[in-house]
């Protein structure tokens, strides 16, 4: 293995985590900046909205898998190597959330994992091959996943320089529900 994973979790009331870490019209306009934008399923705009969507649920657990590389000086190009396995991990404990629990699971941001790149359906204004799968992200929603990591779980996101990786890399999901306790067992 080329690195070690943790896994951090806060849960709290979700109008909380709306109010103090939502600023939809700040990441609006990060969304319609990038180049997937009304491309994949995944990314705003919705044909629904997040906000009607989020006050439905009373709480949200937080997850974040702080990824460190065993070798420092790796390039940043094999970011995405590393990251790949656990963002599969995170979607598959959170979709099984979802069905254990009930609620709505929001996702790490990038592209989809169940189309090959550059395959989404939705530029054809054809339906999404994977409905049951693709979760959207906390981004895609407004929520700002630096002051999450941070603020909540004590991780500040950390960004690649020179062409090299941090010293470690994050993803962040979250889970909306209405139970009293949702567990992560990741």
């Amino acid at each position: 293995m080329e690195y070690r994973a943790e896994d951090f979790t806060a849960t709290l009331a979700a109008a909380d985590y709306v109010a103090r870490f939502r600023d939809a019209e700040r990441f609006a306009g990060c969304c319609r900046a990038c180049p997937n934008y009304g491309r994949s399923w995944a990314c705003p705009p919705f044909g629904y909205d997040p906000g009607e969507l989020l006050a439905r649920y009373a709480r949200v657990l937080i997850v974040a898998t702080k990824i460190t590389p065993l070798r420092s000086g790796m390039a940043l190009r094999e970011a995405q190597r590393l990251i790949r396995p656990e963002r599969v991990r995170h979607e598959r404990r959170l979709l099984e959330m979802e069905r254990a629990y009930g609620g709505r699971s929001l996702a790490y941001s990038g592209t989809c994992l169940y189309c090959p790149e550059g395959s989404c359906t939705r530029p054809f204004g054809l339906p999404c091959r994977h409905p049951g799968q693709v979760r959207p992200s906390l981004e895609a929603f407004g929520f700002d996943v630096g002051a999450t990591a941070s603020e909540l779980l004590g991780i500040p996101i950390l960004w690649g320089r020179d062409g090299l990786m941090p010293a470690y890399l994050t993803l962040v999901s979250g889970f909306f529900h209405n139970e009293k306790d949702a567990v992560w067992n990741g």
